[in-house]
């Protein structure tokens, strides 16, 4: 038995089909693949809708074979994406995703955005693989047009996806056992067990453990601007310890004509900041705690042959306890909390076979206290309405989407001797849109152009506005226009030794207005005001090419390769020219003009093996390009070998990861070096 979805019907449509199935063992695909679903005898499939414009992925075996402890570690190999790495197993981790900030990319956990109101950051180095099946990321935003408003709000998006339960025949229990150990002292146990209740019904539970004593040597090498050595030494990075514990809860459920998830997450470390070497201290004693909790829900049902709904919600609370009990500096013991209330209700109608709207509204609410003397504790109130269509005539494909975002926030004034804190109420309302074309000239040929225009803002966050001696009440949103022109080729073979080719190429064109930057405040050093005083202007390309071939029916070979140039340029101030340390027209801090990844790997019978490359090209850490402010480029080698030992009914597998293979010396950000020469060593249990 066979069904086929029309044409240009959106790819949530078959997953609702799909997911209404007994027994399901699914496989999915984006961009334009099929959905093919095994029913004991029976095989549904599902041609999806092919993606305006398509995104990165790494997924499933892709991932395992990875020299990769997170989320932050898999990202790297996404062209466009620049990591800012701190060091360190519990090092800070952001991303930022063609040189627009990480404030303008948009972090989905199971579809629901992660949010983090005080800074705007999301710390990628959190998030273990231990329990992700997918990682991607998109440019502009995910072209599913079945999708919430938040989707559509950022300039970018990276979506993380969790393991889903998959039971073989006459099976209701898996277990996952896992234990990785390895350089710094790294000890990593975790374990996942899912259970199927009946055919709708099924559940997993999820823990992980964290700990590292984060020690690790390094060289220390500075070179004055004429050439000669100002010191060279050796020596041991400290204070990067962890310590931090996972738990994760999920329940998928099936109804007729729908679906449903719910899920409980929390975290909580402990861990050392090394901090900046500077001024030949090689030690710091700053530590800071984490502790988020939340819990989140998905429910989709269609309504009819051509209405849907879709129905999410979060709640959200972040507890974090900085301490610097170095008074030589500024003895610091500051505590924050935050809560975050996040709903949306979207419903998409087919309007004809190819024609069809989706409408969005999303409302949430955000709170942030904190033990600071005199904070603002500011609140937040955020709604955002999406009106998006796709139109599919023949080979062209176009998507449109307008959206309202209306903020109300309110804070308070500092204590004044007696008087009462005066209440303060601020309100902003920004419209943007977007548009995506993608054409496929010869329906003969997988070649398709694509091309979008997208219109984003991010709202200062509440350390912008609110942080004491240093926030700015009257900052401005900051401002994205996006403009991107690419080609993408695919090839697939059926007869021959190679499996298939695909091509991409996209050229882009971004600006950034009302750029929030610190600037110093008076003649301290030490004091500092956010400010609209930036304007960014980049110019970028990036390249994807990635193939498969299969010699014999027990070997496998692959293999992806990425590559971006990035021309990213201040434009804040055209007088700022006068000497050669002039920032106008200068490239931005830590962007690089190459960069680009490698990731080739073999399968052989139960032997796996993967190797990656990571380059990074030239940069400078400020917008004033001159050689004292000059990076050098820096490079990685990795390999991981495994081997699975089936074991009746019973799998297990050993990998073994050595990262950094040359030993390299480098920093991704100044006066911060990463370590050399590293390995882990792990053995999963799949019962």
């Amino acid at each position: 038995m066979e069904a086929h979805y029309k044409e240009g019907e959106s790819s949530s449509a078959a997953h609702v089909a799909a997911e209404d199935a007994p027994h399901v063992v699914a496989e999915h695909h984006e961009d334009g693949d099929s959905l093919a679903t095994t029913l004991d005898n029976l095989v549904v499939t599902a041609t999806q809708e092919k993606s305006l414009i398509p995104g990165q992925e790494l997924s499933g075996k892709e991932l395992d074979r990875l020299s990769a402890l997170n989320v932050a570690d898999a990202v790297r190999y996404f062209s466009g994406a620049q990591i800012k790495d701190y060091g360190g197993v519990g090092g800070v981790k952001t991303v930022d995703v063609r040189s627009m900030g990480s404030n303008h990319v948009g972090v989905f956990y199971d579809g629901i955005a992660l949010g983090n109101a005080q800074n705007g950051q999301i710390d990628l180095g959190r998030y273990s693989l231990d329990n992700i099946e997918q990682i991607s990321l998109y440019n502009g935003q995910k072209s599913e047009l079945f999708s919430t408003a938040k989707d559509l709000s950022s300039a970018g998006a990276i979506y993380i996806r969790t393991k889903r339960p998959r039971f073989s025949e006459g099976k209701r229990l898996n277990l996952h056992v896992g234990l990785r150990g390895g350089s710094f002292g790294l000890l990593n146990p975790s374990v996942r067990a899912e259970y199927q209740f009946n055919q709708s019904l099924s559940a997993s539970l999820s823990a992980e453990y964290t700990h590292a004593d984060g020690k690790y040597k390094f060289r220390y090498r500075r070179v004055y601007p004429d050439g000669t050595t100002a010191w060279d030494t050796t020596a041991t990075r400290r204070n990067g310890d962890v310590e931090a514990l996972r738990l994760e809860g999920a329940l998928f459920g099936r109804i007729p004509e729908g679906s449903y998830m719910g899920k409980i997450y929390f975290y909580n470390s402990n861990r050392g900041i090394p901090g900046a070497i500077v001024n030949n201290v090689w030690k710091n004693s700053q530590r800071q705690w984490d502790r988020n909790i939340f819990v989140q829900g998905n429910f989709k049902r269609r309504l009819g042959e051509r209405d849907q709904i879709m129905v999410n919600a979060k709640y959200a609370r972040d507890y974090l306890h900085y301490l610097n009990p170095d008074t030589t500096l500024m003895y610091t013991d500051n505590e924050f909390w935050q809560t975050e209330v996040y709903a949306s209700v979207a419903n998409m109608v087919e309007l004809r076979h190819d024609w069809n709207l989706n409408v969005a509204v999303d409302y949430q609410f955000n709170t942030l206290s904190s033990t600071l003397a005199d904070f603002a504790d500011p609140t937040r109130h955020t709604l955002m309405t999406a009106l998006s269509m796709n139109y599919t005539p023949g080979p062209v494909s176009m998507q449109g989407s307008l959206m309202t975002t209306s903020v109300f926030d309110r804070s308070y004034s500092p204590r004044r001797g007696d008087a009462p804190r005066t209440e303060y109420h601020r309100s902003r309302t920004a419209l943007n849109g977007a548009l995506f074309v993608n054409w496929q000239p010869f329906s003969l040929h997988d070649l398709r152009v694509r091309a979008f225009y997208k219109r984003a803002f991010r709202m200062p966050t509440f350390n912008d506005l609110y942080y004491t001696d240093m926030g700015n009440a009257n900052l401005n949103p900051e401002y994205a226009s996006q403009w991107d022109l690419g080609l993408s080729w695919r090839r697939d073979f059926s007869r021959t030794v190679w499996r298939y080719v695909e091509l991409r190429a996209d050229g882009y064109h971004n600006r950034i207005t009302d750029k929030i930057i610190a600037v110093p405040k008076g003649n301290s050093q030490y004091r500092w005001m956010m400010m609209n005083i930036g304007k960014v202007r980049i110019w970028g390309l990036d390249l994807n090419a990635e193939a498969m071939l299969s010699p014999s029916a027990s070997l496998e070979i692959g293999g992806k390769l990425t590559y971006t140039f990035q021309r990213a340029m201040d434009y804040t101030d055209p007088s700022d020219n006068q000497d050669a340390a002039g920032t106008y027209k200068g490239q931005i801090a830590y962007i690089p003009r190459h960069s680009g990844a490698a990731n080739l790997w073999a399968n052989w019978r139960r032997w796996e093996l993967n190797y990656s490359f990571i380059y990074v090209g030239e940069r400078w850490h400020n917008s004033s390009n001159i050689p004292a402010n000059y990076e050098q480029p820096w490079y990685t080698h990795d390999a991981t070998i495994s081997y699975t030992l089936p074991l009746r009914k019973l799998s297990m597998r050993f990998q073994l990861e050595v990262n950094n293979l040359l030993n390299q010396q480098y920093e991704v950000i100044l006066n911060y070096p990463m370590p050399g020469r590293n390995w882990r060593l792990g053995v999963t249990l799949d019962i």
